[in-house]
Parts: C-alpha cells; structure tokens; sequence
C-alpha cells in the first residue's frame, strides 16, 4: 500500500515539475516585461537579426523621406542603418522597441486602432531617436515622428489582438509560483513516503531527468510549427523574429539542462545514500 502511495506521489511531483519549469521560465522571460526585453537584448548580437533589422530600418526611412521629399538614397541610408545596427547603442535600444511589441500583447494600453488593421506592432521610433542616428537623418533631411508603430505581420489572425496576453500577466506571476510550491511539497511528500531516502532522492533525480529530455524533445517538436506562425511576417521581420526565437530557445534550454543536472545530482546522490545505508545495515 505505500509503494503505491510512493508512485502516486512520485508521478503527481514529476508531473507537477513538468508545470513547473517552463511556466516558471516563462514567466520570467516573456511574461515579465523586463525578462522580454533582456532576451531582445541578447538576441541583438545576432549579425543576421542586425541586417534584418537595417534592412526593415532602412525601408521606413526611406518612406518617410519619399514623403518630406528628402535628398538621401536608399544607398546611403542602408549604409547609415548598417552603421547603427553596429554600434553599442543598438541592443539597448532594440530591446526597448521590444518593449512596445510586449505592451500590445500583454496589456490593453495600446488601442487596437494603432493599426488599421489590427495587426501586432512594434515601435521602431527608440532605434530611429539614437542621438547620432537622428542628428545624420536630420542632415539628410529625414525628421523622425516620436513614434513609428510597423506592424510585425503581414495580415491580422483572428486569436493575436491587443492585449490578447494580459490574463497571463495578471496571473502568470500565481501560477508559477503556485506550480513551484506544490512541485516542492510533491517532492517532500514522495520523500516522506519512500521507505528508503536515498530510493526518494534517485526517484526524484529520475523525475528532473525525464522532464529535462521531454523539455528537449518538445522544442525540436514545435520548432516545426513555429516557422509555421512565423509565416505571415515579412522577409526582414521574419529574419529578426528567427534570430529572437533562437535566444528564446537557448534560454529554455538552460533552464532544461538545469533541471537536467539537478536531477542526474539527485540520482547520484541518491545511489550513494543507498549504497551507504545498505553498508551500515550490514555491519
């Protein structure tokens, strides 16, 4: 009857771990506004995400100086965002632009109407204001709006509308912590039942190994349908997005090679609590 109640535990706490983990991680890293923003941040020092970005950069520039009837090429000002994108300035200020894409999807304080068709946008106007950026547009006639909302897709779906998010803003922060504090008492619980503590603790190493391999085996399983969603976007949006969902899932991936070596320490540890006990009772 206790083994049986040991399993049940056993099987309750990995799947409670499973939860756990990559609500936690995001959570903390594209719940959280600051977590987003840190991971943009990172990913700006892709060189394919910078020429994406120039890329994109370089077509709203030369929109707004086809419209003020500016004397810059479309050469010179791909050279002038190719120098921005290079400069230590870019990932802060990418990252901020980011900022705008994550209000509109977790929080209701951009109107839908930014866009005329509702589609997610994101505001490019903090990389346009770069002080030495601004002062060569302003040479070549170029004056930059105080905000430039370019929308990330090409067309609006029907789920992906502003503040679509904002529910796992509000309860995201509960849930992860809910799902650590009952994976923990699960843990505690399977400990207390276990007959043995060191079997507990190679139980529990099993339970962090087996989620840390399905962790890896479901990103390699939705990277698939992630290029699927990423579709719609346009060529040079499409590329930045790449490069942002490759730091994305370098992160998960440190969280799961985390949970990956705390379990095989637990095995270890446990194989030897086991060894050990089984030494004293013979003696």
């Amino acid at each position: 009857m206790r083994f049986i109640l040991t399993a049940l535990l056993w099987l309750l706490t990995t799947a409670l771990l499973a939860v756990a983990v990559p609500v936690g991680w995001a959570q903390q890293n594209l719940v959280r506004a600051d977590g987003y923003a840190a991971l943009a941040q990172r990913a700006a020092a892709d060189r394919s995400l910078q020429q994406a970005v120039a890329g994109e950069l370089s077509s709203q520039i030369n929109a707004l100086a086809g419209r003020e009837d500016a004397t810059a090429t479309p050469a010179v000002i791909r050279a002038v965002a190719g120098a921005y994108v290079r400069s230590p300035e870019f990932p802060g200020q990418f990252a901020q632009a980011n900022r705008y894409a994550h209000r509109w999807m977790f929080t209701d304080a951009i109107r839908s109407d930014v866009d005329p068709q509702g589609r997610w946008v994101i505001d490019v106007a903090p990389m346009l204001s770069d002080a030495a950026f601004q002062e060569t547009l302003s040479d070549l006639g170029v004056t930059v709006p105080s905000t430039l909302p370019i929308p990330l897709t090409e067309a609006a779906p029907n789920g992906l509308r502003p503040g679509v998010l904002r529910p796992a803003a509000v309860w995201g922060p509960w849930i992860a912590i809910a799902a650590a504090v009952l994976a923990a008492a699960g843990a505690i619980a399977t400990l207390w039942s276990a007959r043995r503590f060191g079997r507990g603790l190679t139980a529990l190493g099993v339970s962090g190994l087996l989620v840390g391999a399905a962790g890896w085996a479901g990103l390699e399983v939705g990277r698939g349908r992630l290029k699927d969603a990423l579709a719609p976007m346009s060529t040079d949006i499409r590329a930045a997005a790449d490069a942002v969902v490759v730091t994305v899932q370098s992160s998960l991936h440190g969280w799961l090679n985390v949970t990956l070596a705390v379990g095989g320490g637990l095995v270890i540890v446990g194989v030897i609590v086991t060894l050990l006990s089984g030494l004293r009772r013979a003696s």
